[in-house]
């Protein structure tokens, strides 16, 4: 695809800060730049190293600013065209009018992520390696942005290319001999194919089975508070949150409704609900909040039960242990420094979930729980030194057709189908994992992932 036009953004937020940054990228960068930069030397643009740095001003008949100019030659910049990035002051006015006067000179406002398509259109990342950069910008947790730099650095591109390449020579292979059977014999083939893309299925299905673990990771572990009113559920959302999130009064049912709050505990997130005490109750505000609390436990990652270990075990809390057995949960024995009537031993007779002891008020046994929380969701589930972790939903969807369209390969295999058909499938499989890294994919799909990011990237 030829771009002969230049474009120009403000690759910085827009709020007042020490430092922004223009970027002009396109055939006429150096150009443009030219107009309006002027070195203290006066050395010119066109005699810059690229890579390098230089002070001097943005002028439009006037000085407007004092800045750093980076000249960056292709095809050795983000986009693989001449680009140009001016460090200026981070105030919106000066931004802006250093903006206005680049377009004035010739380039045309950029397009919600266009730097980062013309990266992809000009070759030097592939279409999955341009959606792991607005997965960066909008990582939530150590987790998300260490995935998403994988994908960035290529691993996902890699598995993709290696397990292609696979299916491309069995297709060649078959290819050929169809158009030359004098040379090439396909007797036994079947059980040499069977094989190599039964092995080809395991992989495949091994990083779509990667996908509900790395999406809970990426996104968030959605994490319902449960228990009785007056346990403590509401501090605990406090103490984890760092503020008053919740109200907490001494008053049980004082929560009647569903509270909602993203925290960081050892890298992950945690979308945390606390929620209105358990209990029968003839209140009819209460009964709702108790029925929404119920509800987004149904769909919770994860449920923390609170009980109060000052108190007896009462039919409220069975009826919760009744509830979660089946569900991923964890016990906290609440309020530690008080006397104890409640131990771990006597939750063990009624349930088999892990239980641990802490104390909201004092911030007791916070942090043992904390990384309880983090080996829970990544002990066992993924390797993140090398895995290969989907997020994608589209990712996921290429992937399922991948992996249905070699199926039919095995099922024709078994009932002895031609091998023109078998290739057929072969084939669908091999152009369903490309288009994962951008081949074959229509440009209604580029442009929705592009449009996307924020307007200077």
């Amino acid at each position: 695809m030829q771009i002969t036009d230049t474009i120009a953004a403000i690759s910085t937020g827009m709020n007042n800060a020490g430092i922004g940054i223009i970027r002009i990228s396109g055939v006429r960068s150096f150009e443009i730049a030219s107009r309006i930069f002027r070195t203290v030397s006066g050395k010119q643009i066109k005699e810059f190293e690229s890579h390098k740095v230089y002070y001097g001003y943005i002028t439009d008949k006037e000085i407007i600013d004092e800045v750093l100019l980076i000249a960056l030659r292709s095809p050795r910049s983000y986009t693989a065209e001449d680009t140009i990035e001016i460090d200026c002051h981070g105030g919106n006015t000066v931004m802006r009018r250093i903006l206005r006067t680049v377009i004035d000179n010739g380039a045309r406002p950029a397009e919600p992520g266009e730097f980062t398509k013309r990266a992809f259109l000009n070759g030097r990342i592939d279409l999955s390696e341009a959606e792991a950069v607005i997965d960066i910008i909008n990582s939530k947790n150590t987790y998300s942005l260490d995935n998403s730099m994988k994908q960035l650095t290529g691993k996902l591109h890699d598995k993709i290319t290696d397990i292609r390449n696979r299916i491309k020579y069995e297709i060649a292979h078959i290819e050929a001999a169809l158009d030359d059977p004098e040379h090439y014999d396909l007797n036994g083939y079947y059980d040499e194919l069977s094989v190599k893309t039964d092995r080809i299925i395991d992989e495949i299905t091994h990083m779509r089975k990667s996908f509900k673990e790395g999406k809970i990771l990426s996104e968030g572990i959605n994490t319902v508070i449960l228990g009785k009113p007056n346990v403590g559920k509401s501090s605990l959302l406090n103490i984890l949150t760092g503020e008053e999130s919740a109200i907490v009064t001494e008053i049980a049912g004082t929560t009647r409704d569903v509270l909602e709050q993203d925290i960081i505990i050892n890298g992950l997130t945690l979308k945390l609900m606390d929620t209105a005490g358990i209990r029968e109750t003839e209140d009819t505000v209460e009964k709702i909040g108790v029925q929404r609390a119920y509800k987004y436990a149904d769909e919770a990652d994860l449920i923390i039960m609170l009980i109060d270990s000052s108190v007896p075990v009462d039919e409220n809390d069975i009826a919760l242990f009744d509830y979660i057995k089946d569900k991923n949960s964890v016990i906290l024995l609440n309020k530690s420094d008080l006397p104890v009537m409640i131990a771990k031993d006597d939750v063990k007779k009624h349930t088999d979930k892990p239980v641990m002891s802490i104390s909201a008020k004092e911030e007791e046994g916070i942090e043992e729980f904390k990384t309880f929380i983090e080996k829970m969701f990544t002990d066992g589930m993924i390797d993140y030194n090398d895995e290969v972790i989907i997020t994608n939903e589209r990712h996921l969807i290429l992937i399922d057709e991948a992996i249905n369209s070699l199926n039919e390969v095995m099922t024709g295999i078994a009932s002895g189908m031609p091998e023109d058909l078998i290739s057929i499938d072969l084939t669908n499989a091999y152009y369903s994992l490309g288009a994962i890294t951008g081949e074959k994919v229509g440009e209604d799909i580029i442009n929705e992932i592009f449009s996307k990011f924020c307007m200077g990237k």
